[in-house]
């Protein structure tokens, strides 16, 4: 009798744990299963195209520095352009939506490869990336020694901006290797960026403005120019830099300084005859579509010169006079970075470098030399540089 009590007991707790292990097992197979429904819609989703070539990034401000953090969701519309929305909150100030590689890869010299419409693709896949590599919009074209990678470097403070750091010298020394070869080079831009880049030995190339003109009729020049006489001086003391064994600045500026002949296959000097370099320029393009900036008025308004610049290009100006420090030390004023504690980023060391002394009374002859050919000047572009 015992005997069966106890088997009929043992039989109703068998019955009773395997129907809680098959509820629990039903239960686990129903929550795996709502949770990769859960991701399949969410692949699904991020697999739109308006999301394509996106992420979210939380950009935090704390003690004056910068924290990025991923974010997984954004209430923001997504367009192709880039997009900032303020945040009211004391720690986080913007969300913006970036492409998958930061704006500064190109500011690297980091490049990447494209197919012949431009359209640039993944190393591995072959799929879109971010952007496009495109043919200049604008070209600095001159001149040595005039203060042409200040502005480079100044105007790429723009956000509607991207330009080269190198010189590419496509149109003078590399223009066999073809358009493909040179736009392969240019940094990748969205719809509204303006692409540029600058070689300042093409405002005496000859072939250089034909060059040009045939890649692109509309394309915008910038040309900064500087009192030829300093110019001079200042590309004689960088080659001395180089090569500390040439000759003097005089025996190279002149033919024979009795007579006062200047020796103008010098190419120091023959850069400074601007008016002469100018007319193979306006053959192809009319004065509008030039730019001329004072290298001089780049250091001591160097805001000024950058608004103008910013008009030229049809941008607006974001670039003001909160971006600019004049050091002291250089002669030349420097770039304010956004963090509050950083220093000022100032140019290389090669820029603002002392002069060489030269006499007076060869300065005074180059001056009587290059005087017709700077009032010239001054009246095809319409602007005094008081140069006299």
């Amino acid at each position: 009798m015992a005997y069966r009590f106890l088997a009929s007991w043992v039989l109703t707790a068998s019955k009773r744990l395997t129907r809680r292990f098959l509820f629990l097992f039903t239960l686990s197979l129903s929550c795996t299963y709502l949770c990769y429904c859960l991701i399949f819609c969410s692949d699904s989703i991020m697999q739109n195209p308006s999301y394509d070539g996106y992420r979210c990034i939380l950009i935090q401000n704390v003690r004056g520095k910068k924290l990025l953090q991923k974010s997984p969701s954004c209430n923001a519309a997504v367009d192709h352009k880039e997009t900032q929305i303020n945040i009211h909150s004391p720690a986080a100030s913007v969300i913006r939506l970036v492409p998958p590689e930061d704006s500064w890869t190109e500011r690297n010299f980091s490049y990447t490869p494209e197919d012949v419409s431009g359209q640039e693709t993944s190393n591995n896949t072959g799929t879109p990336r971010f952007g496009s590599k495109k043919l200049p919009h604008t070209i600095i074209v001159g001149v040595k020694k005039g203060g042409t990678r200040a502005v480079l470097e100044f105007i790429r403070v723009h956000p509607d901006v991207r330009a080269m750091g190198t010189e590419p010298h496509f149109f003078d020394k590399n223009y066999d290797r073809g358009l493909d070869w040179y736009r392969s080079l240019m940094p990748r831009t969205l719809e509204n960026q303006i692409t540029m880049e600058k070689t300042p030995s093409y405002f005496v190339t000859k072939e250089t403005p034909r060059r040009i003109f045939s890649m692109c009729k509309e394309i915008k020049l910038i040309i900064v120019v500087r009192n030829p006489v300093t110019r001079a001086i200042s590309d004689y003391t960088q080659t001395l830099s180089k090569k500390p064994d040439i000759p003097t600045f005089q025996e190279l500026a002149f033919k024979n300084w009795t007579l006062g002949l200047v020796d103008t296959s010098w190419n120091a000097i023959r850069i400074g005859m601007y008016a002469l370099h100018l007319e193979s320029w306006l053959q192809y393009f009319p004065i509008s579509q030039i730019h001329f900036v004072s290298g001089e008025k780049l250091i001591t308004d160097p805001a000024g010169e950058m608004g103008r610049i910013q008009d030229f290009l049809g941008i607006k100006r974001i670039i003001t006079e909160k971006h600019f420090y004049f050091n002291k030390t250089k002669g030349f004023p420097c770039l304010k970075k956004s963090d509050v504690n950083s220093l000022p980023r100032c140019l290389g060391k090669s820029k603002g470098r002392t002069h060489v002394q030269i006499d007076q009374e060869v300065i005074d002859q180059l001056r009587d030399f290059y005087r017709p050919y700077n009032i010239k000047f001054y009246e095809t572009v319409g602007q005094d540089f008081h140069w006299e």
